[in-house]
């Protein structure tokens, strides 16, 4: 009976952060309108397109290979069990053992992989740049994200997100620079990975700056829903990985009761609309930097990052 109660909650979590990522998306933009003074759309929208996406019809190129039919369903699979393992609104749930923070990385990275592939695959040129711009952002953020992972894990003392974030709730952790780095590091990293201004515009179909549209532009209808799901997936993987680590405050331990869960559910959705506002209040006081200016904006995050690690070892030797 335990057992099955465990995998209803694992699952329940599994199809929550489905159901919440389109909405994510949609909150962003109606933020970002209202912030424009324009009326802009519903926040159901996002629900409303990958439905239509889903009734067209594929239309593929002649030279495409089985890659770019495949691609999609593995960017979406990976992506999605990337954010089903982080803790949402409870820690030490069935599946618990295996939501690492290099599994988590290394996830990140296959769907990354797969969806610069489905754009070299066809041969455009437009795809060609945004593979090429992915995998020169994914250079510099791929170490920065990494360094972020081992500084949080030196701190918790383990790698696992159950275990990280139940120690950040503790009064062990008290007020440290490293951990400040790492935040800061982490929200410089997370807009880089979800092509967000100032690094991309999720809106523009400019052929000039577009990094992310450009690899996926030969696509449609289910295919191209999958990608969009996929990245809205990302944008809420990772809101609940800063909500999870830095702002844990909230999650049901271990055994919590079904009162506790449904609490931190709901304390849960209050995180992610705070992040969306905060996250739309950013894109629109900020312009987008020129293409060749980001691997300055990531490797200021690679820098903090590092700067984080070395000041947990100096502080560790006195």
């Amino acid at each position: 009976m335990a057992l099955i109660i465990d995998l209803n909650i694992q699952f329940t979590e599994m199809f929550l952060v489905l159901l919440l990522s389109p909405l994510l998306t949609g909150w962003v933009r109606k933020v970002k309108a209202r912030l424009l003074r324009r009326q802009g759309p519903s926040v159901w929208q996002p629900y409303r397109d990958l439905a239509r996406l889903l009734k067209k019809e594929v239309v593929l190129a002649e030279n495409a290979s089985w890659l770019f039919r495949v691609a999609p369903y593995l960017i979406f699979a990976a992506t999605w069990v990337a954010a089903a393992l982080v803790p949402t609104f409870a820690t030490g749930l069935l599946f618990s053992w295996c939501a690492d923070l290099i599994a988590l990385a290394a996830l990140v990275g296959s769907a990354r992989f797969f969806l610069a592939l489905a754009g070299l695959d066809v041969g455009t040129g437009f795809g060609g740049i945004g593979s090429s711009r992915e995998v020169m952002i994914a250079s510099l953020a791929e170490p920065a994200t990494l360094m972020i992972f081992f500084s949080l894990a030196l701190i918790a003392g383990s790698t696992q997100l159950s275990t990280i974030a139940g120690f950040m709730q503790t009064p062990e952790v008290g007020l440290r620079v490293s951990l400040a780095m790492a935040l800061v590091a982490m929200l410089m990293v997370a807009i880089a990975e979800n092509a967000r201004i100032p690094v991309d515009n999720p809106a523009t179909h400019l052929e000039l700056t577009m990094v992310h549209e450009a690899m996926v532009l030969e696509y449609s209808g289910r295919h191209l829903a999958m990608i969009e799901l996929a990245a809205s997936l990302k944008l809420l993987m990772y809101l609940s990985l800063v909500g999870c680590v830095f702002v844990p405050w909230g999650l049901s331990p271990v055994g919590g009761g079904l009162a506790r869960h449904l609490l931190a559910a709901g304390l849960y959705v209050g995180k992610l609309a705070v992040g969306g506002v905060l996250l739309a209040l950013f894109e629109t006081s900020i312009a987008k930097m020129r293409v060749f200016r980001v691997p300055e904006f990531l490797g200021a995050a690679l820098m903090l990052s590092l700067l984080g690690v070395l000041l947990l070892f100096v502080t560790r030797s006195f």
